[in-house]
């Protein structure tokens, strides 16, 4: 099944009661935020991360008190990026505002992240469905920052069985779910191919979590 959504920018749609979609909603920010990650990663450089399941065909690093990481014996948060073995970089505060907006937009009020995931798919990256449950407090929404090319991101239910609907998330797009949305199942098909000779080969993914 697809989802057909249309709106203005910013305009809060409802996939469920509790998963909102804000159309373009950081596209006046876009520049000004992957200026902030050229030098996030030359703190924190982006990875291939292993996971019991085998490598990633994903980049990632992290912002915040928080960043993510993973090897063969499983996923977890780490104050300290194995790599440089340095606190990851702090979240820029405007950047810490944006998000925390979102979430209120979509009716998440006193979001404040304390970790910002960073996914960059290129080539025939992907992400297969997964819930996202390494976080201590599940009634903290996630919110997700799209950026560069466009996707097809696979929305499941609470059980990896469950029905997958497929929605095309742009440049700017932010998603957010929280409540009894929190765990459903959920992932990237692929990047979407582009006729516009202009256009980034590749996307960037900021999801904000509240962890600790």
């Amino acid at each position: 099944m697809s989802l057909s959504l249309f709106g203005g920018h910013g305009d809060p749609e409802y996939l469920t009661a509790h998963t909102v979609l804000l159309s373009g909603y950081v596209l006046e920010e876009a520049e000004w935020i992957q200026q902030e990650l050229s030098a996030l990663v030359q703190q924190a450089p982006f990875r291939r991360m292993v996971t019991p399941q085998g490598k990633m065909s994903v980049d990632t690093t992290s912002w915040g008190p928080w960043g993510w990481t993973s090897d063969d014996k499983g996923y977890r948060y780490a104050k300290f990026d194995p790599i440089t073995q340095n606190k990851w970089p702090a979240i820029p505060k405007p950047l810490l505002g944006l998000a925390s907006k979102a979430a209120e937009r979509a009716g998440y009020t006193g979001f404040i992240p304390d970790s910002c995931l960073v996914n960059r798919y290129s080539g025939q990256a992907k992400m297969g469905l997964h819930q996202d449950k390494n976080e201590r407090d599940f009634n903290q929404p996630i919110v997700s920052f799209s950026l560069g090319a466009s996707a097809t991101f696979l929305w499941g239910g609470n059980t990896r069985s469950d029905p997958v609907s497929r929605l095309t998330l742009h440049h700017g797009d932010v998603l957010v779910f929280g409540g009894p949305d929190r765990l459903r199942f959920h992932g990237i098909a692929g990047l979407l191919p582009s006729l516009e000779t202009d256009q980034p080969l590749y996307r960037l993914n900021l999801t904000f979590r509240k962890v600790a």
